[in-house]
């Protein structure tokens, strides 16, 4: 069990995107380049980071340039938190294979860098109307085909046995659509699963967003942390009009949010959540606030361990 001090939580680097300012991908781009991003996240107090591949797709670099993220990570003094891997779901009709692939190597890649669990998911990447939205979640996106359902489950337990065999956890997005949309769809797909090293990564985040119905967010985290090995964290506000039928929610910090992070913790370390968390934001200083929600989530588990 961790203590509060050195509990993995790390900033999200998809603050950064996954291109520098002349267009280069980061990716290609040269390693001071990454370690210029790095330092920013480090001058914020944050000394962990989640290098999802929305920023730096660590499966898709060769040895060599692996070696080099590893001595710029070290130079800077950062370590990782976890490795996310987003929008490239294992059962994608067109890239589902490659995919597959990518996350068997995140997989072999991640004891070698002290990370203890690999997120994957369903969703896929965001529609041209998603892509013009102010916020991409208010316009409808990628639904998961039920018919690919046993397949999915067939790839994540071919992942599980993988990352059980390198002594680590797979953890499974929560999204809107996907075959683990809701709290019983996720509780349901992963108990189909049913592999000691795959758990649920409870991003509801990703949920209370929508501007559709949805389940209260104390019921959903009762019914998915029991199952949770990691934890994309983020907090919105979320505001309903029963008289016009209207919803409006944005990005907040995760103190000042709709759901009440310091309950939800609290609750989770009662059910005995030992996972990494990976700090979220979208919108304004996203890197800022998430430095702010790395230091709160910190603070709550200080004062939950006490």
């Amino acid at each position: 069990m961790f203590t509060a001090e050195n509990w993995p939580i790390g900033a999200n680097m998809l603050s950064f995107g996954n291109r520098t300012s002349d267009g280069t991908p980061t990716l290609e781009a040269s390693s001071s380049v990454w370690a210029s991003q790095l330092r920013k996240v480090k001058a914020l107090g944050v000394d962990q980071i989640d290098p999802t591949d929305a920023w730096l797709p660590l499966a898709k670099l060769s040895d060599e340039r692996v070696e080099e993220f590893r001595r710029v990570l070290d130079g800077e003094g950062m370590s990782l938190s976890s490795i996310s891997m987003t929008r490239n779901s294992v059962v994608d009709v067109e890239h589902g294979e490659e995919n597959l692939a990518d996350a068997l190597r995140f997989i072999e890649l991640a004891p070698s860098f002290g990370v203890g669990v690999v997120n994957t998911g369903f969703m896929q990447a965001i529609t041209e109307k998603q892509a013009k939205a102010i916020w991409f979640w208010l316009e409808d996106g990628h639904h998961d085909d039920p018919a690919l359902r046993d397949l999915a489950i067939e790839r994540v337990r071919l992942l599980g046995d993988a990352a059980a065999a390198q002594g680590i956890q797979l953890s499974l997005e929560m999204y809107e659509d996907t075959y683990v949309g809701t709290a019983d769809e996720a509780v349901s797909f992963v108990q189909d699963v049913d592999h000691q090293a795959v758990g649920l990564n409870p991003d509801l985040g990703n949920l209370v967003r929508l501007h559709r119905e949805v389940e209260p967010w104390p019921e959903m985290f009762e019914k998915v942390l029991p199952h949770a090995n990691f934890w994309h964290i983020k907090n919105y506000t979320r505001d309903y009009d029963p008289a016009t039928g209207a919803y409006a929610t944005a990005p907040m910090p995760l103190k000042t949010g709709y759901i009440n992070y310091r309950q939800v913790i609290e609750r989770a370390l009662e059910l005995g959540y030992s996972g990494p968390f990976c700090c979220e934001h979208y919108g304004s200083d996203s890197l800022g606030v998430i430095a702010e929600n790395v230091q709160y989530v910190r603070q709550v588990l200080t004062s939950a361990l006490a």
